[in-house]
């Protein structure tokens, strides 16, 4: 059989889903989830295979109207990741429904020459009326090769979403070898799940006044591997939220993010973290550097 491969880039409004769809796409963990918006700063790439197929899945970060230097730069890479893809599928969270956001989203894609795929997710949790009013208005807005209603956490829909990505791919050699599923480095990877674990520890206590910078990785002798993090706070009120009364609260995120990393890495991990006030951590030109994202003005 033909081999295929292509690039397809995955965008929306914070929350829409992009990361659990790209997760289910793969079939396994490769980006980081959370209830919370803008999750996603950085693109990443997962790597689904389908048959003699291999989609390159670029998760990007959430469309929005930015507002720091940060933001500014979250968006830039969202619009970036779309460049040049072979198919740009644009998802909506269903049960938002068509929001000033989306329709700004959708102007912005109609201008663009790449093919591009609607995907309405979280149906399993919409209304059906409001659900097909959704799918007729953003039709006639964007005028995309497909649409399909899907669930990303449940998986509804799913399978047929990434047959038909399949089919839109070019022939062509691949572009990773089959058993590679992301082309994030150990590094990130180790960052982004610590990111993830102060998300969903943390909630509303700690909005986005924070990061997570790896500043060593190494291999230890008996094939572990030891991690050392620092988390970037802004004030030392932050770093009181994330140590926690005597420290309980810093330990659970180290303990859960090890055991993830362990897990995902194969192997056991020493993970040691610290919490850093900085002031400024979002005007770091060397962080942005490291979680993967342009420095922008």
């Amino acid at each position: 059989m033909t081999q295929r491969c292509g690039f397809v880039a995955v965008v929306g409004a914070p929350n829409a889903g992009k990361s659990t769809l790209v997760n289910a796409l793969v079939g396994q963990k490769v980006a980081i989830t959370s209830p919370k918006a803008q999750t996603t700063r950085t693109r990443l790439m997962g790597i689904a295979i389908d048959n003699e197929t291999q989609i390159v899945l670029i998760d990007t970060p959430g469309i929005f109207a930015p507002k720091r230097r940060l933001d500014r730069a979250m968006v830039a890479a969202a619009w970036g990741g779309a460049e040049g893809a072979d198919v740009i599928a644009l998802i909506v969270d269903a049960r938002a429904g068509l929001k000033a956001n989306i329709e700004t989203m959708v102007d912005n894609l109609r201008e663009r020459p790449e093919p591009k795929t609607l995907i309405l997710n979280k149906v399993d949790i919409a209304k059906k009326d409001e659900l097909l009013r959704l799918a007729a208005g953003l039709n006639a807005l964007l005028e995309p090769r497909d649409t399909f209603m899907i669930s990303a956490t449940s998986g509804d829909g799913v399978a047929d979403l990434k047959a038909a990505l399949a089919e839109a791919m070019p022939e062509g050699p691949w572009h990773f070898p089959e058993d590679q599923v992301s082309d994030a480095s150990q590094r990130l990877l180790a960052a982004e799940v610590t990111r993830e674990q102060l998300y969903h520890q943390l909630r509303e206590e700690l909005p986005y006044a924070s990061a997570v910078d790896t500043e060593s990785y190494t291999e230890r002798k008996d094939g572990s591997v030891e991690i050392r993090q620092q988390i970037l706070v802004a004030r030392p009120t932050q770093k009181a939220i994330v140590l926690g009364k005597g420290g309980t609260r810093i330990k659970e995120i180290g303990q859960k993010a090890r055991e993830e990393l362990g897990e995902l890495l194969g192997r056991k991990v020493h993970l040691f973290l610290h919490v850093k006030v900085k002031e400024n951590w979002d005007e770091d030109r060397g962080l942005y550097r490291d979680i993967g994202l342009d420095w922008v003005e």
